[in-house]
């Protein structure tokens, strides 16, 4: 039997708009007080209106414009039926069948190569409230309830979980260089849920859906579990149920919730407090314009910097950091930059130290006014919050021949060991050289007077 991995993800992100999606609500519920920003069209009590975001419209639009898809030139909301203690109307506001974005794609880099995952949709709709289980009873906070929820629908484009994981992770990038959602996994602001079928010798497989994962280890260990799960069960020759499954991190395994839903079960129709949207009503040449240089654009960019191609993946993940990065190099050559912001100053240090500090200090390293180590002595400081002078502390020319002067007089066996073709001994006289100047000779500078006194 031929195994073949199929999966799709539908994935749901928080937009960060200051106010609810139907109403005018704080849209900041993380460090609120439970059921403290809520009104009665967030809590669906009877008679009320609600008046969709636009911010909150836009910014699908934007989101599907960077993801290469076709926007519907009439959309409308729908309402989704289904029950959930912190759901309070009973029904969702949702998309049905004329979502604001169609089709797209999102290319991303796998162990094969660049591979294309292609999008099926980018729809809009209210998020459901929080169940918080203390002992044997659950508190509902409705803080959440209203917040604009975008969900973007895969096609079955994806062949691996590693592949599902990347895929993920570039997804976030793009949504923080957008800056439509924080994306912050931990929190909930972006979270997946993820169908996973094994088709046999060419034959479609049954889909199962596996809930709510909201890391990209989670994502990854669920579907590598849930992969081993339904090729064992079917080498036993056992019926894989289209189901939906949940995932227990700690146990790190799959198990199941409910049968599959299906569209009919939600009894969906047209929204009727709310008018279709004409795509006309925005203004899709300036949302485009607003789109930035994205993260794979930006490590194409730095690969003909001369950056590597691993370092370029770090430095691009973030739009903070990549900005970071460029603020260095106005000062640096970019190789330097991306050398000592990833492997000495970390993400923690572009918190504490700026990018003209940081590109000015290098500037200095480049020309040999400081040493390496003084660089590192200086960046230290700098990250413990210190005031840096960046004056020239590299000794002359002279100073450092009149110290090889010295060395050499006191050494003549490794002098001697030199001249008679032992070269590893040359490094034991540049310690010297250097632990007398203190660290504030130019290595290569020390190097060429010596090679030039020893001849």
């Amino acid at each position: 039997m031929v195994f073949k991995t199929v999966i799709g993800l539908e994935i749901h992100v928080q937009l960060k708009t200051k106010s609810k999606m139907f109403c005018g609500c704080d849209n900041k519920a993380d460090e609120a007080q439970p059921n403290t920003l809520v009104c009665p069209v967030c809590m669906g009590l009877p008679g009320v209106l609600p008046v969709a975001n636009k911010q909150a419209i836009e910014w699908v639009i934007k989101t599907g414009l960077a993801l290469n898809c076709e926007i519907a030139k009439l959309s409308k909301f729908d309402r989704k039926h289904y029950y959930y203690p912190d759901l309070p109307k009973n029904y969702q506001i949702s998309q049905y069948d004329t979502p604001f974005c169609n089709g797209g794609f999102l290319e991303i880099e796998t162990k094969d190569g660049p591979k294309k995952i292609n999008l099926k949709r980018i729809h809009l709709e209210e998020d459901a409230g929080k169940l918080i289980h203390a002992g044997d009873s659950s508190l509902v906070d409705l803080n959440r309830t209203g917040t604009p929820l975008m969900e973007i629908v895969t096609e079955p484009d994806i062949g691996s979980p590693a592949e599902a994981k990347i895929f993920m992770q570039e997804l976030r990038s793009i949504l923080r260089y957008l800056d439509v959602s924080d994306a912050d996994m931990e929190k909930g602001h972006l979270r997946c849920d993820a169908n996973i079928s094994i088709s046999v010798d060419g034959k479609e497989g049954v889909p199962v859906e596996i809930k709510n994962l909201n890391s990209f280890r989670m994502i990854e260990r669920a579907l590598i579990f849930e992969e081993k799960r339904q090729i064992g069960a079917i080498e036993e020759g056992r019926k894989i149920e289209k189901e939906t499954r949940g995932w227990n991190d700690s146990k790190g395994e799959s198990y199941s919730q409910r049968s599959k839903e299906f569209a009919q079960d939600y009894r969906y129709f047209p929204e009727p407090d709310l008018p279709p949207f004409d795509s006309s009503a925005f203004d899709i040449e300036k949302l485009k314009k607003e789109i930035p240089e994205l993260p794979a654009q930006k490590r194409e960019r730095y690969i003909t910097m001369g950056i590597k191609t691993q370092d370029t993946e770090i430095l691009a993940v973030d739009s903070k950091m990549a900005n970071y990065f460029e603020g260095v190099s106005k000062a640096a050559s970019p190789k330097l930059a991306a050398n000592w912001i990833i492997n000495e100053l970390k993400m923690d240090g572009i918190l504490i130290v700026s990018p003209e500090d940081l590109g000015e200090m290098l500037q200095k390293l480049e020309k040999g006014e400081i040493t390496g180590k003084m660089a590192k002595e200086m960046l230290a400081k700098m990250i413990a919050g210190e005031k840096v002078e960046f004056k020239d502390e590299v000794i002359s020319e002279g100073e450092v021949g009149k110290i090889i002067d010295r060395v050499i007089a006191a050494n003549s066996k490794p002098v001697a060991d030199i001249k008679a073709g032992k070269s590893q001994a040359l490094g034991f006289l540049v310690g010297q050289v250097m632990r007398e100047a203190k660290g504030k000779a130019n290595p290569a500078i020390v190097n060429k007077i010596l090679m030039e006194r020893l001849k």
